[in-house]
């Protein structure tokens, strides 16, 4: 039987056919960015604290110690409260009577009270977000996270449709269509290539094949051939639950940008800066290193980046940023890889469909991580314990997965590589 990749291999691998469809591919992906990680600037929570109306009669003094003085949680500094202020009916007689705060009253004796008229925010960086249209601070802040969740719900229930769309749009893989028995179709696909390469075609292409591809010519496989056998039941599993790791690291890392010291605009650029050598080193890394080394290595160094940053000293924050960005850099490097890993290990009977499921799978992930930045409320370390386990974890857990570098892909599900155990 002739090979798949020897019986088109006349058509080269890097010519105008195949430049064509990686640009048109990649030029499609870019308003991903745009719209995925806006959220990062729409639903930021500037400084703010309770709004003392313009028309109350107060002195400047009392205007100015109308807030109360708190222990912030994650810095252990005394700092203006975001979510009281000082009763008014009280503030507004002390000034009346000129009476001045801390001289002639004890502020520790004051009442105080949630902020009855609203906030007022910080507009120095943003004109208006999310939160400060709807207020979602103080007893409301857990719903901005949700609004970033609700985002991606969104994103996962596209997934549903974007993949019948694309199809009417992009050619269909031939050797896909080889293993369901329609070779005319995948001959007409290899000849178009194969024109647009400026390379004279053979008058037979895949004749030999035709024979062997008969028993799967008619078997229709769907997604629940995922979890048919406990072969590529555990395969499936595994690769959900890594996918799931780094998706909840990746935009969590994203996310968090607009928290990072210094200029949310900037650090989101870093940010997406950092993946670009990311991509570079994984292509890399996955030409010369077997596959498992590849995800293993980067899931296990972006998780050590991120737990350690709970150990530099608050004052180093260029420090905590190189290694939140560091971590960033593993985490891209490792989702880059975990793609082309997974379209790797299944046949060419389900690739499609298992690359697709792990991708939808792994929304989960983008739905909870909002909430794990969610959790700088409680400690500002916390979230990055909790990713940098888990991230760490799914790098022992993908050790588990069959070894394919060198391999040639699997046709049929029998021809796929066999999990530990």
């Amino acid at each position: 039987m002739t090979d798949y990749e020897t019986a088109t291999a006349f058509i080269g691998e890097w010519g105008p056919f195949q430049q064509q469809q990686f640009f048109l591919l990649a030029l499609s992906i870019i308003p991903n960015g745009f719209t995925a990680l806006s959220i990062v600037f729409l639903a930021d929570t500037p400084p703010h604290r309770c709004l003392i109306p313009e028309h109350i009669n107060l002195t400047d003094a009392w205007r100015n110690s109308s807030i109360p003085l708190v222990v912030d949680t994650n810095s252990g500094d005394w700092v203006p409260s975001k979510c009281s202020r000082y009763k008014l009916e009280d503030v507004v007689s002390f000034s009346d009577r000129g009476l001045l705060p801390g001289a002639d009253v004890n502020l520790s004796n004051v009442a105080t009270e949630g902020c009855l008229h609203g906030w007022e925010y910080d507009r120095s960086v943003y004109t208006s977000t999310i939160s400060t249209e709807w207020d979602l601070v103080c007893d409301d802040r857990w719903k901005n996270p949700m609004t970033s969740s609700l985002f991606f719900c969104g994103v996962l229930t596209g997934s549903f449709v974007s993949g019948q769309l694309s199809d009417r749009l992009i050619p269909e893989s031939p050797r896909w269509l080889l293993s369901q028995g329609r070779i005319k179709e995948a001959e007409a696909i290899i000849r178009d290539a194969a024109k647009r390469n400026n390379i004279e075609p053979p008058s037979v292409i895949f004749s030999p094949l035709q024979t062997e591809l008969q028993s799967e010519k008619r078997k229709a496989h769907n997604i629940c051939d995922l979890l048919r056998s406990r072969n590529i039941r555990w395969i499936s599993i595994t690769l959900w639950l890594v996918w799931n790791s780094l998706t909840i690291a990746y935009f969590a890392l994203s996310l968090n940008t607009a928290n990072l010291y210094g200029n949310p605009y900037l650090n989101c650029f870093l940010s997406a800066v950092v993946e670009m050598p990311a991509y570079t080193l994984s292509w890399v890394m996955f030409r010369w290193w077997p596959r498992r080394l590849c995800l293993f290595s980067s899931l296990f160094m972006g998780g050590l980046f991120l737990f350690f940053i709970q150990l530099i000293p608050a004052n180093l924050v260029y420090l905590a940023i190189t290694f939140e960005m560091m971590g960033k850099f593993a985490v891209t490097a490792a989702f880059a890889i975990v793609y082309a890993y997974t379209a790797e290990l299944f046949p060419t009977v389900l690739r499609n469909t298992a690359v697709g499921t792990c991708s939808m799978a792994s929304r989960v992930g983008s739905i909870i991580a909002p909430y794990f930045i969610y959790l700088r409320s409680y400690s500002i370390s916390l979230p990055y314990i909790l990713m940098g386990c888990i991230t760490v974890l799914s790098g022992l857990l993908s050790l588990l997965l069959p070894e394919s570098y060198g391999m040639p892909l699997p046709e049929t599900i029998t021809h796929m590589q066999r999990f530990p155990g």
